[in-house]
């Protein structure tokens, strides 16, 4: 089977493949980004002393991640975002699925700052929400941040449900050769090498990253 392969179209297409990968790399960076803020929002929520928050947060959380992300990328673009171009709706709703599981690593990260922290905050004059944001949020980013990188990984591998509303991302763009050259299998090999290079580049990265947090600590 594999003697038989012919990879003579990469030479003409290959500017889809950068095409497509540098349109994954923005899709997922931006939907880090707002995931993030808004992960760090909804864990602080999820840790509310207030009840009707935290349990609300609670339900929102398991409910994000109960729903596939294809389904959440075509309920945003066809029925909630339906005026935004296809690559914003796209980072709504990766940013929606992304911050749910950010969230629950950011109350992770602030239950692991000793209390000690937040009361001695407290003693020099701190309000809680100044506590939180000088104190706390730092030190749980710190905790967290390889959790952060490795989302950004699950975020560049979990772009390419969003061919699903015609963005032309790596996958779509993979789709694209395939029809133009009749090749089914050999154009999706390229596209799994370009995301397992990508991936296992980042994946070292993250592992120098905890190595030196370490060494820190």
């Amino acid at each position: 089977m594999f003697t038989n392969l012919n990879f003579s179209f990469i030479k003409k297409y290959w500017t889809y493949y950068m095409a497509g990968l540098w349109m994954t790399l923005k899709l997922a960076f931006w939907s880090l980004i707002f995931g993030t803020v808004l992960g760090i929002i909804l864990g602080m929520m999820r840790l509310s002393k207030n009840k009707v928050i935290s349990k609300a947060t609670a339900a929102w959380i398991t409910f994000v991640r109960g729903v596939p992300v294809m389904v959440t990328i075509l309920i945003i673009y066809y029925g909630i975002a339906t005026n935004l171009p296809a690559f914003w709706a796209a980072v709504v709703a990766m940013t929606v699925n992304s911050s749910v599981y950010i969230a629950e690593h950011v109350r992770a990260g602030v239950q692991a700052v000793n209390k000690g922290q937040m009361e001695a905050a407290r003693c020099i004059g701190m309000s809680a929400l100044q506590a939180n944001w000088y104190i706390i949020i730092p030190q749980a980013i710190k905790n967290i941040l390889p959790s952060l990188c490795n989302e950004f990984i699950l975020l560049i591998k979990n772009t390419s449900v969003v061919s699903t509303i015609a963005l032309h991302e790596l996958t779509y763009n993979s789709n694209i050769v395939r029809t133009n050259t009749f090749l089914a299998f050999e154009p999706l090999l390229v596209t799994a090498v370009i995301y397992f290079t990508v991936t296992f580049i980042l994946n070292q990265l993250v592992r120098l990253l905890e190595v030196r947090l370490r060494a820190h600590d």
